[in-house]
């Protein structure tokens, strides 16, 4: 598997696996992914196997330079090829280009897709509230999920690492 930055070349390809894996709502077009893909705040992934897009992930930096945050616009992995690791690898490049601002990333994922919610949560994504009906045409929730920035975890771990030296201690 290799993985690149998508370009308008790959426009169509993305479209395709778009509407076959989130058809009944509404899949974003060859034009809407061009769109994305030129705008200057947002990050493209595709994975290809033998030079076929099997999967892509898009990210949005969004806010001030100095404290940016993060909008995992969309992932998908084309249905011959779900159960790889392929979303996880994905995965993994948004949150390393998040991490490397140090910024908050922010998703919402459908209330009933338990893959993505397992996914999302082991990168330490937490749920942050509901969305009634976000997914149209169908009228499903979704979950709106937040992922603190890097010095926000590192903080964390130092704080519950603080309180279990304590407890060690007896204090």
């Amino acid at each position: 598997m290799q993985l690149r930055e998508l370009t308008a070349a790959d426009a169509a390809a993305t479209a395709a696996i778009e509407a076959d894996v989130f058809a009944g709502e509404t899949p974003w077009s060859r034009d809407v992914f061009l769109v994305e893909f030129a705008h200057p705040y947002t990050f493209y992934v595709g994975a290809f196997d033998d030079g076929e897009l099997v999967g892509y992930a898009g990210l949005a930096k969004l806010g001030p330079a100095d404290d940016p945050e993060f909008e995992v616009h969309t992932i998908a992995v084309a249905r011959g090829h779900q159960r790889r690791g392929i979303g996880r690898v994905l995965m993994d490049q948004l949150v390393h280009a998040a991490d490397m601002h140090d910024g908050q990333m922010f998703l919402e994922v459908r209330t009933d897709n338990t893959a993505a919610l397992a996914l999302y949560v082991s990168y330490g994504f937490i749920e942050i509230g509901v969305r009634k009906g976000y997914y149209q045409p169908t009228g499903a929730d979704a979950y709106t999920m937040m992922r603190a920035s890097l010095s926000e975890r590192a903080e964390r771990e130092h704080v519950d690492g603080s309180d279990a030296a304590q407890e060690g201690r007896g204090a």
